[in-house]
C-alpha cells in the first residue's frame, strides 16, 4: 500500500531501497524555508542496521502489510519478554531491545499486537494509553502557576514524564505510550 512520506508513523514497516525497514524514531520538521518533511530513523528488519532518511510529503513509500496476531504479555525474564498467543496459547519470547524504551509500559496481562512478516516478528503495538501511578514529583513553587508550566514526575515503571503542576505523588495519570507524554488524570 502506497502512503505519503508524511504519513509514516513510528512502528510502520516500509519497503525502501529494496529492503524492509521499520520506523524507529520519527520527527516531523517544518523549516522556515521550504516544504515540511518527516525525518525518520529506520532500522533494517533483516540486518538491524540503521538509516536516517528524509521523506517529503510529496514522496510515496510502500507500507508493508504484516500479519497481526493478538498476544498477552506474561512476564519479563532477564533480557527477554514473554508473550502468549491468545489463540494457540503458544509462548513467544522477544528481546527487550525489540520493544525498545516502550517496554517499560508493559504490564502483566496487557494485550498487545505482534506484527509478523513471513513468520518473523517485526513490530509490536502496545495500547495507546496506560494508567500509571506517580511515585515522585517535585513540589510546586509559588508563582510558577502564572504560565502553563510542567514539572518532571517519575512513574511507577521508572519512566519520567512532564506533568502539570497540580499532579502529586500517589495520583494515577494516563500516559501516551507512543509519545511518552501526560494525557490526563485517571478517573
Amino acid at each position: 500500500m502506497k502512503i505519503n512520506g508524511n504519513e509514516i508513523r513510528q512502528g510502520y514497516v516500509i519497503q525502501h531501497k529494496g529492503e524492509l525497514w521499520v520506523a524507529v524514531k520519527l520527527q516531523h520538521v517544518k523549516p522556515g524555508k521550504g516544504g515540511a518533511f518527516a525525518q525518520a530513523e529506520l532500522k533494517n528488519v533483516q540486518t538491524g542496521s540503521k538509516l536516517n532518511e528524509r521523506f517529503r510529503s510529496s514522496e510515496t513509500v510502500e507500507r508493508v502489510r504484516l500479519e497481526q496476531k493478538d498476544y498477552q504479555f506474561l512476564y519479563a525474564q532477564d533480557n527477554l519478554l514473554v508473550f502468549m498467543d491468545l489463540e494457540s496459547y503458544e509462548q513467544l519470547e522477544l528481546d527487550s531491545d525489540f520493544v525498545g524504551e516502550r517496554a517499560a509500559f508493559l504490564q502483566e496481562s496487557m494485550n498487545v499486537k505482534v506484527e509478523s512478516f513471513e513468520e518473523t516478528p517485526i513490530g509490536i503495538s502496545l495500547p495507546d494509553h496506560v494508567t500509571l501511578e506517580v511515585t515522585e514529583a517535585e513540589p510546586v513553587i509559588k508563582g510558577q502557576t502564572a504560565s502553563s508550566s510542567y514539572k518532571p514526575a517519575m512513574m511507577e515503571n521508572g519512566v519520567r514524564v512532564m506533568v502539570p503542576p497540580f499532579i502529586n505523588v500517589g495520583e494515577k495519570i494516563i500516559v501516551d505510550t507512543n509519545e511518552i507524554t501526560y494525557v490526563r488524570r485517571a478517573d
